[in-house]
């Protein structure tokens, strides 16, 4: 058997194994099991772009399996040999063509995607902001409306928009929580905003989806969705038995180590601004809480309300 019939074979083979896995239970597979509105938009546009590309990627394997047995050589063959042939302006204009329109129609769904993903999931709820700061290896998120501090997990209430704010005190990251939405990168020196939202009550995997050293595979944490009530009671809950972050022991806390789940009643004012500036960089926006998906610039040593 010739080694582009086996090829043949195996494309044809691969292709039942993508159609058969199609049919799994998604709940194992995290990424296509949406728990809020920014990873179901995201799903959708996962499904729009393998769709777009099973319009190209089918007819070709079907065409290459139809030429590698139509055209082999083998006795009694009468397939037609045509060593003049140069061209084909009806198939130049089908094979370049068809992915143009192909590339043309995902890049308007994708643009369309990524426009809605920079403001509110929802407009009709006041969000929050959690400041994330990604170090070595570990998490740490700070909520400026509550003036509490936690590290590799975070609570957040269900139903209500959340505007991640992140940075980085160590290398660069990217803070993933496949369930609620994709990736966003953590970089040192800079404030990145991501909106995420979950729709129910739940428990979430979140992790470092970056490189960075020989801790990285610890660089887990978990989001826990509560009801409004919930989300209130532990935080006081923490305000009231958690011990304070103070700046020596955020420093300590910024060192190359692995850490189990910690709770901070208060931390150091303005931490997270600091941790942006010191890195060569400035703290220069976040989100203002408002429904509306406004954005407000913060600029250190700068009042925007005068």
């Amino acid at each position: 058997m010739s080694k582009s019939i086996q090829f043949a074979k195996f494309s044809v083979l691969a292709l039942l194994g993508m159609v058969l896995l199609a049919g799994c239970d998604k709940s194992k597979y995290i990424v296509l099991d949406p728990k809020g509105p920014v990873a179901q938009q995201e799903l959708h546009l996962i499904i729009i772009s393998v769709i777009l590309c099973a319009v190209v990627i089918i007819p070709v394997l079907g065409i290459f399996v139809y030429i590698a047995i139509r055209y082999r050589d083998k006795p009694g063959n009468k397939a037609p040999y045509q060593p003049e042939w140069a061209d084909s302006k009806v198939l130049e204009i089908i094979w370049w063509g068809i992915p143009v329109v192909i590339i043309a129609i995902l890049g308007v769904f994708t643009a369309k995607t990524t426009l809605n993903l920079t403001k509110p999931p929802v407009t009709d709820v006041k969000p929050i902001v959690v400041q994330v700061t990604s170090m070595d290896w570990k998490w740490m998120f700070t909520y400026p409306d509550k003036k509490i501090a936690t590290v590799n997990y975070a609570e957040i209430p269900a139903g209500v928009p959340v505007q991640f704010i992140l940075t980085s005190d160590a290398p660069m990251n990217s803070f993933w929580i496949p369930q609620l939405g994709g990736q966003e990168y953590t970089m040192p020196g800079m404030s990145m905003g991501l909106w995420l939202q979950a729709d129910k009550t739940g428990e979430y995997f979140g992790s470092g989806a970056n490189f960075t050293g020989k801790g990285f595979a610890h660089m887990q944490f978990r989001v826990k969705s509560v009801s409004q009530a919930d989300f209130n009671k532990w935080a006081d809950g923490v305000k009231q038995t958690s011990p304070v972050l103070t700046n020596d022991g955020y420093k300590k806390l910024a060192k190359p180590s692995t850490e189990k789940e910690l709770s901070f009643s208060s931390y150091p004012k303005g931490l997270f601004e600091d941790i942006v500036n010191k890195n060569g960089g400035k703290y220069y926006h976040h989100m203002n809480g408002m429904g509306d998906g406004s954005m407000s610039m913060s600029m250190p040593g700068m009042d925007m309300g005068k």
